[in-house]
C-alpha cells in the first residue's frame, strides 16, 4: 500500500480533530496548512470558559432551527473560525494558507477564510449553503471537494 497524498494525510487530520468536537449536531474538524505544515487547527465547539452543548444541550434543536439557518442562535464556533482564531492567537499568519475541512465551509467561515487571506479550501461533507460556495469561487479561492476515501 502506498503513502497518502498530502491532501488525503491532512484529511486524516482534519477527520481526527473533529473527534474534539462537542457539537450534538454535526463534528466539524478544521486544518490550516502553508508549506505542507499544520499551522492551526479547529473543531466546531463552544467558546473558551463557556459550557458546551454536551452539557446544556442544543439551543438550535430546541428551537427547531435547520442546519444552515441562523448561525447566531448557536453556542459554538465552527472548526474554521476556531482555526483562524488559534493561527491569531499565536500570531501566526494565513495568507496563502490552505483550509482542510470535513465539511463546506457556511457563509460566515466562508467570508473569515477569504479575509484571512487563505487560498485554497478542501472539504468532504455538504453543508447545505450555496451562497458560501459563490462568495469563494468569486474571491478566487480554489475549491476543491473531496469524496470519502479519495486522496
Amino acid at each position: 500500500m502506498g503513502r497518502p497524498s498530502w491532501e488525503q494525510y491532512f484529511m486524516d487530520i482534519a477527520v481526527l480533530v473533529s473527534t474534539r468536537s462537542t457539537c450534538l449536531r454535526r463534528q466539524v474538524g478544521a486544518v490550516l496548512v502553508r508549506d505542507k505544515h499544520i499551522i492551526a487547527t479547529g473543531y466546531n465547539g463552544a467558546p473558551r470558559g463557556v459550557s458546551h452543548c454536551l452539557d446544556v444541550g442544543c439551543l438550535r434543536e430546541q428551537l427547531g432551527i435547520p442546519s444552515g439557518e441562523r448561525h447566531e442562535m448557536c453556542r459554538g464556533t465552527h472548526a474554521e473560525q476556531n482555526a483562524i482564531i488559534q493561527a491569531a492567537l499565536h500570531g501566526v499568519s494565513t495568507a496563502g494558507a490552505t483550509l482542510y475541512c470535513t465539511h463546506q465551509p457556511c457563509i460566515l467561515c466562508a467570508k473569515m477564510l477569504i479575509n484571512a487571506g487563505v487560498t485554497k479550501v478542501v472539504f468532504r461533507g455538504e453543508y447545505p449553503d450555496g451562497l458560501a460556495l459563490e462568495l469563494m469561487n468569486e474571491a478566487g479561492l480554489e475549491l476543491i471537494r473531496q469524496a470519502v476515501g479519495e486522496g
